[in-house]
Formats: C-alpha cells, structure tokens, sequence
C-alpha cells in the first residue's frame, strides 16, 4: 500500500540554517526578512558555524514524523533578494527541519523584555515550536537570534 505524502502548504516566509538549527522568519511584506536571513548567514559563518539559505519570501512546510520539513519553492530556489543589489544566488538546501520561529513584527513597543510564556511558542501544522517576536528592522535582530538559537541548545 503506498502512504499518501505529508499535507504541505507554501507560506511567505524564509527559512535557513544556522548551525544545527532550522529557523522560519515569519513578517509583512517588507520586514527585512531577506535582509535579516543574509545578516544571519554571515554572522554564523563568521563565527565558524554551518549556514545556509533554505527559502526565501516562499517556503513550503510539511508535518513528517512530527517535525515542520522546510523546502523552497523550487522556482526560486537558491535566490534572495537584496535590496538595491537585486537577486543574488546563495547555497542552499533542499530542505531542512524547524526548530524554531521568529516573528517580525511591527510595532517595537509591542516587545516585553520579559514575555510572556503564550508567546514563547508557535504551532504550526500541528507541530509546536518555540518561538520569539523581534521588531522589523531592529538594527540589534541578528545578534537577538543568534542568542535565542544558542538558548535552544
């Protein structure tokens, strides 16, 4: 009997590795989260570890064995863009597991120091992941998940 394959849907999102984690960068058009996903690669490649692009703006995302699969649309795979440099082509993998979630969001007022634990986690096609919420365009994002990826650890 052949198993029908996981549901999956495409959402706007980007997504890459860093290290041994897989991160989803969720925001609104225009968050910087190409930006944030190059400054992320960088920082990680600077500090030795393994980094690389899995999608950008479009990933599909799959329930496997109760892990969030990441693949990039396959029309755009290998891309992302840059502002004011266009579409530049970056390794990538084919698909990666999420570990966790970052949220740009608008409003930097919005942003407790302290959390609150409801908004420490995401579920996604049923698959629970921690999560955290950074303001769009904060010039500090990149070393603020650095740090979350290595509390994951």
């Amino acid at each position: 009997m052949n198993a029908s394959p996981p549901p999956r849907t495409f959402i706007h999102a980007n997504a890459l590795i860093v290290g041994e984690t897989g991160l989803l960068l969720r925001g609104p058009s225009g968050a910087g989260k190409s930006a944030l996903t190059l400054e992320l690669l960088s920082l990680a490649r600077q500090q030795g570890d393994f980094a690389r692009l899995i999608g950008d703006d479009r990933v599909s995302l799959e329930a496997n064995g109760g892990r969030l699969i990441a693949r990039p649309h396959p029309k755009i795979a290998g891309m992302i863009e840059a502002r004011g440099l266009g579409i530049l082509h970056q390794p990538y993998e084919a698909g990666g597991v999420i570990h966790a979630i970052v949220d740009l969001t608008p409003d930097a007022a919005a942003h407790e120091r302290l959390p609150e634990l409801a908004t420490q986690s995401a579920t996604l096609l049923d698959i629970s992941l921690p999560r955290r919420c950074i303001p769009a365009r904060d010039p500090r994002a990149g070393v603020a998940i650095i740090t979350f990826i290595q509390l994951l650890m």
